[in-house]
């Protein structure tokens, strides 16, 4: 066996090695939490666990329903990307399309900033800014899913618009120079033309985004406001399913424990869904 061939086929066994570490990661981790949330969902019972809206561990009468976690999850998420994709994809289109090269030379590196910031901070920011404002001027503590979503909506944008841009840039010319020649504007050529066909990198921003809001912790923890109740507004506080596993886990024990992991079973299979979704999606346009 020559060199050039030795060097082939040990690459080739480097790359099987790392999928293979890649997928025994993922695995270790199903395997941990499933084996510990589906003993517990059993336990309290499939619809009880997921629809019940009461928590409370503490009761002589134990109940354990997330229902109300899921429901602020769900207004938390579609509230952050409702702020976070039309500004980061419209970011994105003005970085990639519209903006002269000084002004470009300082724009992308203060999105890779914000990109680098810690959750914390953020969370910092939107305790001082964002609740303060909220409460002097809609009422309520200020801390809400209103609150909560700007915060995380400010967050995903540098993921939203550093994919949605690259995936911009990588649309061959010639569709812009086809829509002009065909008498379209410099604004319609590129939303009806260059924006379509860059789709499948968009929609990868968007899953990337909402996965890291749906994961989002410290941020939330510190605004969302952590109440254990059905929100009857946007300025209520809600507690969502990762800040629910984070203020409680360190305390929990036996089925108490159980049920947050079950918790986060949930959680991953929300992921899990959202992700087969888009891929479904864009099978389907492709």
């Amino acid at each position: 066996m020559n060199v050039a061939k030795l060097k082939e086929v040990s690459m080739k066994c480097v790359f099987a090695l790392a999928a293979a570490v890649f997928i025994l990661c993922v695995l270790v981790i199903c395997v941990f939490i499933f084996a510990q949330a589906v003993p517990a969902i059993r336990e309290i019972g499939f619809v009880q666990f997921l629809f019940s809206d009461k928590w409370a561990p503490t009761d002589t009468q134990a109940s354990y329903g997330i229902g109300t976690m899921i429901v602020g999850s769900c207004f938390v998420t579609a509230g952050a990307l409702v702020v976070g994709v039309p500004l980061g994809l419209l970011a994105a289109v003005f970085l990639a399309r519209y903006c002269p090269k000084s002004v470009y030379r300082i724009l992308k590196p203060l999105v890779n900033i914000l990109a680098g910031i810690p959750s914390i901070v953020y969370g910092y920011f939107g305790l001082t800014v964002v609740v303060p404002f909220v409460r002097n001027n809609f009422g309520g503590t200020g801390m809400s899913i209103f609150s909560a979503s700007v915060v995380l909506g400010i967050m995903i944008l540098p993921t939203i618009i550093t994919v949605s841009e690259t995936s911009l840039r990588a649309v061959p010319r010639a569709y812009y120079e086809g829509a002009v020649a065909l008498g379209a504007t410099h604004e319609r050529a590129v939303f009806t033309t260059e924006v379509p066909a860059a789709r499948s990198g968009i929609l990868t921003s968007i899953v990337l985004g909402l996965g890291r809001v749906i994961g989002e912790t410290m941020a939330v923890v510190m605004i969302v406001g952590n109440q254990t109740a059905m929100p009857d507004s946007l300025f209520d506080g809600v507690r969502t399913m990762t800040s629910h596993i984070v203020l409680e886990l360190g305390y929990a024990t036996d089925l108490h424990r159980g049920a947050l992991i079950a918790t986060a079973a949930v959680l991953f299979v929300f992921i899990l869904l959202i992700n087969l979704l888009i891929a479904a999606i864009r099978r389907k346009r492709a």
